[in-house]
């Protein structure tokens, strides 16, 4: 679009200065020479002088051979016209000026230009669309609610923080009901929540239920370059809320311009803290709008200023949580709506399996089968695709293109068939929902667990446990392969091992040696704008006491998990052979191979080609979940 302006104007310039070379140069016929006072005076004694044109000083002759000859002559012209007289030539007198509009036109042509150039570059700068003055306007876009609306029923598994935006519906249709008994309503809801809760649907939501104009801005929009434009931006989006109350305005991400002050160079002068003030002057300041209902949403609540927060600006902290397994239902039925589903589709057990899942990962989860039952050609999506879509999504994509030795594969299916076996061995423990050797994102093979339900603690005893599986891996390659052929593939379980050791010994108490004390937890203090994270500082000794206690508990997990592989060498070898020859196995699969049942598959699989190693380095995954053998 700008190149097409610039081009626009690039040709109106040309044409301008074309048409104005043209007229300025009307003076003069085309092939015409300019030629002094006396030998004008010399062709005209002459009698080669066949018609003049007088155009005030100027004098344009025409010879007997039709040439056109133009000179300047002085103010009085008498002696010229009797010389002209006298050898009988044809004389004829014109206006000097011309059209007197045209000739203004033309004289104004070089200034209208520089306006216009002017005022071009700077709609350029200013987005094109708000005028040359347009820094302090608004950026807020008004949505109607007939234009992409949306209802409380689009929004699902959040019933919570919908009955508390429902109040708000209501006060918007009938403010008498609230106004009767001496009651207001709260003037800001800050909805708080996870990425992709979908704390803006409920905002849009809230808008379609009330029926009124609702007004959507990003917190970085009010933010610029120029010092005060961010304030003018929130003073002129209030105005237009006034003109159109009642009314909603939405601040997506209001951590961006709603940070604590205090923290910049400028003492509080800077750009950012401007425009937080005249936000919180706006919301409740001399001149409340009673009519005006702001709802902003933000993942970092932590870092907001406390005045935003107070009662009067944001009255009520709506949590938007990531949903339980009614709620995961409930939204992927949302999702569904628009998917034909196969027969064998359980939306409760995809629900079950889905545990931490946000939203937008359950709306992805079913993009994700859609389009994989699409590359099938098929006309419905099944639980198959849904199983395999999700495999994806939590364990990362099959690298097809990676080719294992076969002692790769057999290691990694002794490395995996240790975690599931202890999996299975340890008191408290997530059941196995599935354990393969492929390859999947950054991990060579990896046993996947699924809680039964959702889970928001552990206790002592699922800690250890969780602890023993994690070393699992690692002591079914020292037992099969013996210490000196063990791999660098246990990195990943090491690392979470350490990292839970290490927040059950310093963050919930379970050193006796250390009580229930905090030590080295994170604290987030803000400078220069940005939160900054620091440790905090601890002794020598109390340090390497929680290097003891870390490497105590770890250790008594490798102790666990070594003594159950002994016990159940058989069985791991069982496990081990079953994953070589069907690659995946599911929790119910793994059970009757150990009980010497074979799986039963439907279609034949294509098995993986073995080879050469191919050298691909892997890192290590971040999280704990699933436990994974990786390449470094």
């Amino acid at each position: 679009m700008n190149l097409r302006n610039l081009v626009l104007w690039g040709v109106v310039v040309v044409v301008l200065i074309g048409l104005y070379s043209m007229m300025t140069g009307g003076g003069h016929a085309a092939g015409s020479s300019e030629i002094t006072y006396s030998q004008l005076l010399s062709k005209v004694d002459a009698g080669e002088v066949k018609a003049a044109t007088i155009r005030g000083a100027a004098v344009e002759v025409r010879d007997q051979g039709g040439k056109t000859f133009t000179a300047i002559t002085p103010s009085t012209q008498e002696d010229l016209l009797k010389r002209l007289e006298g050898q009988g030539a044809d004389i004829s007198v014109k206006p000097a000026g011309g059209f007197t509009l045209l000739g203004f036109i033309l004289n104004s042509l070089p200034i209208l230009l520089l306006i216009g150039v002017w005022i071009f570059f700077m709609r350029q700068m200013q987005g094109g669309a708000r005028g040359a003055m347009g820094f302090g306007k608004s950026k807020a876009r008004m949505l109607t609610e007939n234009k992409n609306r949306v209802t409380f029923e689009d929004v699902a598994g959040v019933d919570e923080a919908k009955e508390e935006l429902t109040e708000i519906v209501d006060f918007l249709k009938d403010p008498q009901k609230f106004q009767r008994l001496g009651g207001k309503i709260p003037k800001g809801a800050l909805m708080v929540g996870p990425p992709g809760t979908g704390k803006t649907l409920l905002g849009r939501a809230v808008a379609g239920e009330a029926g009124v104009p609702f007004f959507y801005i990003s917190g970085s929009d009010f933010v610029e370059m120029f010092v005060g434009v961010g304030a003018s931006r929130v003073r002129d989006m209030f105005e237009q809320a006034k003109k159109n109350a009642p009314c909603i305005i939405f601040i997506d991400e209001i951590d961006a311009v709603g940070r604590h002050r205090g923290a910049g160079l400028g003492g509080g002068n800077d750009e950012r803290e401007q425009t937080l003030n005249q936000l919180l002057v706006e919301m409740d300041g001399f001149d409340p709008n009673e009519a005006i209902i702001v709802i902003a949403s933000t993942n970092r609540p932590d870092v907001l200023d406390p005045a935003l927060l107070r009662p009067g600006r944001f009255d009520r902290q709506v949590v938007v949580p990531n949903p339980d397994i009614n709620g995961r239902e409930r939204i992927l039925r949302v999702h569904m709506r628009n998917v034909p589903l196969a027969a064998d589709v359980d939306v409760k057990t995809i629900a079950r399996g889905t545990p931490g899942f946000s939203g937008a990962d359950l709306a992805n989860l079913v993009n994700e089968a859609a389009l994989m039952a699409a590359r099938k050609n098929k006309r419905m999506v099944t639980h198959r695709d849904f199983e395999d879509a999700k495999d994806k999504v939590m364990m990362g994509a099959e690298r097809k293109s990676m080719v294992m030795t076969d002692a790769e594969k057999k290691l990694t299916a002794y490395h995996e068939g240790g975690h599931a076996l202890v999996a299975l061995s340890v008191p408290a423990s997530d059941p196995v929902h599935k354990a393969t050797i492929i390859p999947r994102g950054r991990a060579l093979g990896m046993v996947m667990q699924l809680p039964e339900g959702d889970r928001y603690s552990m206790d002592y005893q699922q800690m250890t446990s969780r602890l023993a599986i994690m070393m699992a891996g690692r002591v079914a390659e020292e037992l099969i392969f013996g210490k000196e052929k063990v791999t660098s593939g246990a990195s990943s379980d090491i690392q979470a091992a350490t990292g839970l050791a290490r927040n059950m010994v310093t963050r919930w108490g379970y050193s006796d040696k250390l009580g229930f004390v905090s030590y080295g937890d994170n604290q987030e203090e803000v400078f220069l704008g940005h939160s900054v994270s620091r440790t905090q500082n601890i002794s020598e000794e109390t340090a390497k006491l929680i290097d003891e206690e870390v490497k105590r508990l770890v250790q008594a997990g490798y102790d666990e998990a070594k003594r159950i592989l002994t016990e159940k060498l058989e069985d791991l070898h069982t496990l081990a052979r079953s994953l070589l020859e069907y690659e995946t196995l599911s929790g119910e699969e793994i059970m009757n191979a150990l009980k010497g049942v074979p799986p039963v598959r439907d279609e034949p699989e294509a098995k993986r080609p073995s080879g050469p190693a191919v050298a691909v380095p892997i890192s290590p995954r971040p999280d704990p979940e699933p436990v994974s053998r990786t390449a470094e």
